[in-house]
């Protein structure tokens, strides 16, 4: 069986959970589907200080919140992955690993990022085996031992100092020269004062070592050329996000190199019903309050393109006449006129026509499907086809000959 919704949203982060919100308060029927924890990647985030409303709190803590308000108003929720899509029609399809398929007028994309890996030798073998990418997650593993981190960024730096609550010390590799981190000023400074915390500038890692878990790291000085092994028993990697887009390769979805999407200020993709959202998308800033933002946008707009679609279905698709569908725009004084002028004309016509009038402002996905960029303008429609299109005169003759014959 094929599950029927108005609004489908991949990824239940603080994107898509926030979309979801929007979508329910529409009262649109609405289905989250989430590959894992419901929250994403702010389920790894132990503490949360920069959210409007929350001086401080835990990324589950704040997930949950948005969970609970998504479902207040009637919106469901599915724990399973998304493997393949088809956006060509007008309605979208979509099938997931546990091979359910489900059909919806519009689809929110708010799949996020996941940690980019460097794909060095042991690094994907020793993987949950000394190997981590989330400190919030395996810290406490590493009690008294030994921990190497690898980057110098806002995560890497912040997620380190987390470490040192467990660990005997922290390590952490660095491309660039002495004394120079990625991350904002107030945590390099805060991890240079700790006293569980060391640094070796300008190298990297080449290997990650053990046969069942990790016993050290190969680092190489990127100066001198040298290799050296140092004896731990974790690894942390924070070397970056990528976009979890992998699915979307061949649905026709525009994306730069990176397989981040393109949308426009509407969080609207290439394809006409799909929006994207939160941290799959080319942005400036990923955080959480950005990601809520661009899911409300998402959803807004999606709202109203489905008001549209069920418009369009009722007033044109489904008209016994055949339907002059009037482009007009409410600033301008010739536009009025002009729609008052069609009115008249097609009564004395016999009325023989159905009037829709669109206002070209706030229409703009209708106004692009027939090429209409300019108001006023009139497209003559028999069941959803073109039969064509007025000359828009204020002449009155001129429009009921059109009409009339």
């Amino acid at each position: 069986m094929i599950g029927n919704y108005d609004l489908l949203i991949i990824g239940g982060g603080p994107a898509g959970l926030t979309a979801a919100i929007y979508g329910g308060r529409a009262r649109l029927k609405t289905l989250v589907i989430n590959k894992g924890t419901v929250g994403g990647l702010v389920n790894t985030t132990r503490e949360l200080v920069n959210y409007p409303g929350y001086q401080q709190v835990t990324g589950p803590e704040l997930m949950e919140d948005f969970k609970k308000h998504a479902q207040f108003f009637g919106v469901d929720f599915l724990k399973d992955e998304v493997v393949q899509v088809d956006f060509n029609g007008e309605e979208k399809y979509i099938k997931t690993k546990k091979g359910k398929e489900f059909k919806a007028k519009a689809v929110i994309i708010a799949c996020g990022s996941e940690p980019r890996l460097l794909n060095i030798p042991g690094e994907k073998r020793l993987r949950g085996s000394g190997v981590a990418y989330c400190a919030t997650c395996d810290a406490e593993f590493f009690e008294g031992e030994d921990v190497v981190v690898v980057g110098s960024g806002d995560q890497a730096i912040e997620e380190g100092m987390f470490i040192t609550k467990f660990a005997r010390k922290v390590t952490v590799i660095v491309l660039h020269d002495e004394g120079i981190l990625d991350c904002n000023k107030v945590s390099a400074e805060r991890a240079f004062q700790n006293e569980k915390m060391e640094f070796i500038w300008n190298s990297t890692i080449e290997e990650v070592l053990g046969e069942d878990s990790v016993e050290g790291v190969k680092i190489k000085n990127l100066k001198t050329g040298q290799s050296t092994e140092m004896p731990c028993q974790g690894v942390f990697f924070f070397v970056g996000m990528v976009p979890s887009t992998g699915f979307l390769k061949d649905s026709g979805i525009e994306m730069d190199h990176k397989g981040y999407i393109k949308v426009n200020e509407m969080m609207e993709t290439n394809i006409e019903g799909v929006y994207a959202a939160g941290d799959n998308r080319v942005k400036y800033l990923r955080q959480v309050v950005t990601s809520a933002g661009d899911g409300a946008t998402a959803a807004v707009a999606a709202e109203r393109y489905i008001e549209e679609l069920n418009s369009f279905k009722e007033n044109v698709l489904e008209s016994e006449k055949k339907v002059l569908l009037l482009f007009f725009n409410a600033q301008n004084n010739e536009s009025l006129e002009f729609s008052t002028l069609l009115e008249e004309a097609n009564n004395d016509c016999g009325e023989v026509y159905k009037i829709v009038k669109v206002d070209l402002a706030t229409k703009k996905t209708l106004a692009q499907k027939y090429a209409v960029d300019k108001a006023p303008a009139v497209i003559v429609l028999d069941k959803g086809e073109v039969v064509k299109r007025l000359e828009c005169v204020l002449d009155k003759e001129k429009v009921k000959t059109q009409l009339c014959c």
